[in-house]
């Protein structure tokens, strides 16, 4: 362990245990889910906390139009009216940290699944059940926590402190993408996504797809005069775990201890209009893996080809061909630069910050916004409270301790980017 500096020890001595569980409780109590009216009310929420923390905030509503135009727009799914954009920056002149985190949750599925109101919150035995707990409102919280704590020890930073709250991460990255195209940027950036107290440098892409497949309709009880678009695309998803297995041949080492690290998922399969009626379109919409460092296009043209190939083999499909199509979010996929400092600075300050082994790092399979920023020159990794396994599911939950660790750990990392009479490090 490094020895910590009367600057280091007075910002951690100001951590805030109780206000983080406040704090917590009353962000998930905002059903923000992606798109909604209660995704902007969060925003609004959180400028409120910011400015009570003395920060510069820009609060805006992003133009809709504008971004959708962009060439490099990141898509969304959720339909969606507004979409605010909210940065809180304090310190001086100097090299900027960002903290970065998203406000919106994803829907909670069968409320029948859960133990109580999924957006009525509740603690026990120091964990804090909820949805948005983990993935990712403990995080933004950990970042506010880590700010008034710094605030209140009165250190004196050589450099800025940037808070990214952003909208729409989980359908593409809208809110992100935003957020940097109106200038906010930055010398570094840790994002405080779950990572289950591993350190996560690199993130797989994830590319949503449609696939259409035609049939051809007629009465069921004469079945044999038609063709069933559900059979027509049966050999399709065959020839499609195919293309998995193969698009998981050798991963990067920071994807070895994941048993899919690419995964190619068909989570959405619609067909027909009546139960007495051969179907004759079936839609299939899924989730294509991005391997690290694969230029997207590379990736669509692989999935393109491997239904072109199976329509051809078949009688029905050769001259009734499933089309494919690119909708909602396109995750590239995104990395920290090898012997980037950033590595080692979040590192070695979880490990003074808990007394603990540095933190292990990997990559995720899953995309993020870390890509963006990544891909915007900012070096970028994740490291935050709780564990992605239970994210987007009805058991949804946080231990608080995680969230004091983090929150440990981001206010050593930032004493220590901006050289506050700390172990100056820098960015």
């Amino acid at each position: 362990m490094t020895t910590l500096t009367s600057a280091e020890a007075a910002a951690l001595a100001a951590v805030d245990e109780t206000a983080i569980a406040t704090t917590l409780l009353e962000l998930l109590a905002i059903p923000s889910v992606t798109g909604s009216a209660a995704e902007s009310e969060a925003q609004h929420w959180l400028a409120c906390k910011l400015r009570d923390l003395g920060l510069d905030v820009d609060l805006w509503s992003m133009n809709l139009p504008a971004l959708q135009g962009d060439p490099e727009f990141p898509g969304f799914e959720a339909p969606r009216d507004e979409a605010w954009g909210l940065v809180g920056v304090t310190g001086d002149d100097g090299p900027t940290m960002i903290l970065q985190g998203h406000v919106d949750v994803v829907p909670p599925g069968d409320l029948g699944r859960w133990e109580g109101d999924p957006f009525t919150p509740r603690a026990a035995g120091g964990v804090v059940h909820g949805r948005g707990a983990c993935d990712m409102k403990a995080g933004l919280v950990a970042n506010l926590a880590a700010l008034a704590a710094i605030k209140a020890s009165g250190v004196r930073l050589r450099g800025r402190v940037a808070a990214h709250c952003v909208v729409s991460e989980e359908d593409g990255g809208l809110g992100a993408f935003g957020t940097l195209r109106r200038g906010h940027t930055g010398d570094a950036c840790v994002i405080t996504e779950p990572t289950s107290g591993n350190l996560i440098t690199a993130n797989a892409g994830a590319l949503t797809f449609r696939i259409e497949v035609p049939g051809q309709a007629t009465h069921a009880s004469t079945r044999d005069a038609g063709v069933s678009a559900v059979d027509a695309y049966l050999p399709i998803h065959t020839a499609l775990a195919r293309l998995e297995t193969v698009r998981n041949r050798t991963p990067d080492p920071l994807m070895a201890r994941y048993g899919v690290p690419y995964a190619l998922s068909v989570g959405k399969v619609c067909a027909g209009d009546w139960a007495s009626s051969v179907p004759d379109l079936l839609v299939a919409e899924g989730r294509l893996g991005v391997r690290l460092g694969e230029d997207p296009a590379v990736a669509r043209e692989q999935l393109e080809s491997c239904v072109a190939e199976t329509c051809a083999a078949d009688p029905w499909l050769r001259a009734h061909p499933a089309t494919v199509a690119w909708t909602g979010g396109q995750f590239a996929s995104g990395r920290l630069n090898d012997g980037d400092p950033l590595r080692d600075l979040v590192q070695t300050a979880c490990a003074d910050a808990t007394g603990r082994p540095r933190p292990e790092e990997c990559g995720a399979p899953y995309g993020s916004d870390l890509r963006l920023y990544a891909a915007a020159g900012i070096p970028t990794l994740q490291f935050g409270p709780g564990d992605v396994r239970l994210a987007h599911g009805p058991r949804e939950q946080v231990p608080l301790a995680e969230v004091v660790t983090v929150t440990r750990t981001l206010v050593l990392t930032v004493l220590r980017a901006l050289d506050s009479g700390s172990q100056g490090r820098g960015v």
